[in-house]
């Protein structure tokens, strides 16, 4: 049984139980940190105010990126994920339950992911999502929060996290990394557009493809273990070798590295620059199909 101390995460993921028995506690902290492709047509802003989570403060994906470079979604210096996350009102001795509303871990676990990649190793994702916990009929909130006194978190960044392009370049010779793309099928044979403008179909040469949404059962749950295992090895991946995930622009690639942990596999990385860096250019090779 997991401590009643919210400090004491038990695991990368919690259950909608798990959180239900917690929400108020002192030393918790929710977020919302919901985001969806252009596409999609859907302000999660506007979403959060009108419904999360009690107590949930916004995430907002976008702002909390570098805003330096044309790139989505890209890690921001330290210095920034700092000052951003005290004006949140975040502590370094919170524990932290992300969640999102895709029902797949579309964002929330990049979230996760970043606080980690920052040095807070007390985070966790919340299985299912705001989904589940909507059809629990748990209770809901409405209106925009303020999120209070300023906070003192402090972010490290661990460089060992992160995959950069010329990493990605020297890997299609080595071959060390396992590289896992988890966009959906079509974008990875070039079947289908990219969501953004300007990016050619395909996938880098060698990698192996694995949609983020099929690691999720029926109801936003992470598969369990068995059939998690099976459906990573169905996918051509060796679990002994060390994995770098990749997407779009680096979001959905992090529910892999989620997957990974509750695995108890810690041998990943991400490529933070992903497929819109990739397929981007001019100068890298693309294969289709």
């Amino acid at each position: 049984m997991p401590s009643s101390n919210p400090l004491a995460l038990p695991g990368p993921l919690v259950s909608t139980g798990w959180l239900a028995q917690r929400l108020g506690t002192p030393g918790l902290l929710v977020l919302d940190g919901s985001w969806y492709l252009p596409t999609a047509a859907r302000d999660p802003r506007a979403e959060f105010v009108a419904g999360h989570i009690p107590g949930a403060r916004f995430f907002d994906l976008d702002q909390a990126s570098d805003q330096a470079t044309a790139l989505p979604h890209m890690l921001p210096a330290a210095e920034q994920f700092t000052r951003q996350m005290r004006e949140l009102g975040i502590r370094r001795d919170q524990a932290i339950v992300v969640y999102d509303g895709s029902s797949a871990n579309l964002s929330a676990a990049r979230v996760w992911w970043m606080f980690r990649v920052f040095g807070h190793r007390g985070v966790a994702v919340l299985d299912g999502g705001f989904g589940k916990w909507v059809k629990e009929r748990r209770p809901v909130e409405t209106g925009a929060l303020s999120p209070g006194t300023p906070g003192d978190f402090e972010a490290r960044l661990d460089p060992g996290a992160v995959r950069d392009l010329a990493q990605v370049r020297a890997n299609l010779e080595s071959r060390r990394e396992q590289l896992v793309d988890m966009r959906p099928a079509g974008r990875f044979a070039g079947r289908e557009p990219e969501p953004r403008p300007g990016i050619r179909g395909g996938h880098v040469p060698g990698s192996l493809s694995l949609p983020y949404a099929e690691l999720v059962s029926g109801d936003g749950t992470l598969l369990p273990p068995d059939r998690l295992k099976a459906r990573l090895e169905k996918a051509g991946l060796d679990l002994a070798r060390p994995v770098v995930a990749t997407c779009g622009s680096g979001t959905s690639a992090c529910a892999l590295i989620l997957a990974l942990e509750t695995l108890g596999l810690h041998a990943h990385a991400l490529y933070d620059g992903a497929w819109t860096e990739w397929g981007g250019r001019e100068d890298t090779s693309v294969e289709t199909g």
